[in-house]
């Protein structure tokens, strides 16, 4: 069979219609009372850690050392996590450039969510330089853009140090933590992620660490790119 009429296979099976469980459809309906626990309204307790415990994963190898996922501590982090969203190149897709108050409230929202989205630090080789978003897309709102499955995992990540890009870093991490996700989340039969289509190296990272563009998405706040590392595939990209 040909590249092209794999991918064209895998595509179709993306687009398999998806039944959707009435606990998932509670989750998914609670976007709006975790928002609002993030603007100081009373909401019901965390769901818990769906994320298999993620603190407790261990490091994954990379070819530039260990790198940890370290579950961010607000008051310990923040400085770090703003100074590298005011960096232009970041705020321009991130939005979220300001005084630190912006980060940690945007940090907060996640921990005050329901246990679907964990923040982290990427500490590599012992230096903490990137900052890691690792989330259940099936219970995300972005599920309602795209045909989600059962635990597919979503990562988001921002490499802070300006020294750290542009030099293949991106794609070497991308492949670690997704193949970590993977081994850790055995429920998992895939990792996804939505960078914005205008992110140009961004995409270009995912495509070099075996993620395949399944789709154009048409979100909220930008028009993304639907990126899938499948584990059936993981050997092979």
């Amino acid at each position: 069979m040909s590249s092209d009429t794999q991918d064209n296979a895998q595509d179709n099976e993306d687009t398999l219609d998806l039944r959707l469980t009435e606990d998932f459809l509670s989750l998914l309906g609670r976007e709006d009372e975790c928002q609002d626990r993030g603007a100081g309204v009373s909401g019901p307790e965390p769901a818990g850690d769906l994320l298999d415990h993620l603190a407790d994963w261990g490091p994954a190898v990379t070819p530039m050392g260990p790198l940890h996922l370290r579950p961010v501590r607000v008051e310990r982090d923040v400085p770090l996590i703003a100074r590298w969203m005011n960096d232009p190149a970041v705020a321009v897709f991130w939005q979220l450039a300001g005084p630190g108050s912006v980060t940690e409230r945007h940090l907060r929202r996640q921990f005050d969510g329901d246990g679907r989205s964990v923040p982290c630090l990427g500490v590599l080789d012992g230096t903490p330089m990137s900052y890691w978003e690792v989330y259940r897309a099936d219970l995300h709102p972005v599920a309602r853009h795209y045909p989600a499955r059962p635990h597919d995992t979503g990562v988001h990540l921002l490499i802070g140090g300006v020294a750290d890009r542009g030099r293949g870093t991106g794609s070497v991490l991308l492949r670690a933590v997704a193949d970590l996700v993977l081994a850790r989340r055995p429920s998992c039969a895939r990792v996804v992620a939505g960078p914005d289509l205008r992110n140009t190296p961004y995409v270009s990272a995912f495509l070099s660490a075996g993620f395949r563009l399944s789709a154009e998405l048409d979100l909220t706040d930008r028009r993304a790119a639907l990126m899938v590392r499948d584990r059936a595939l993981r050997d092979v990209l």
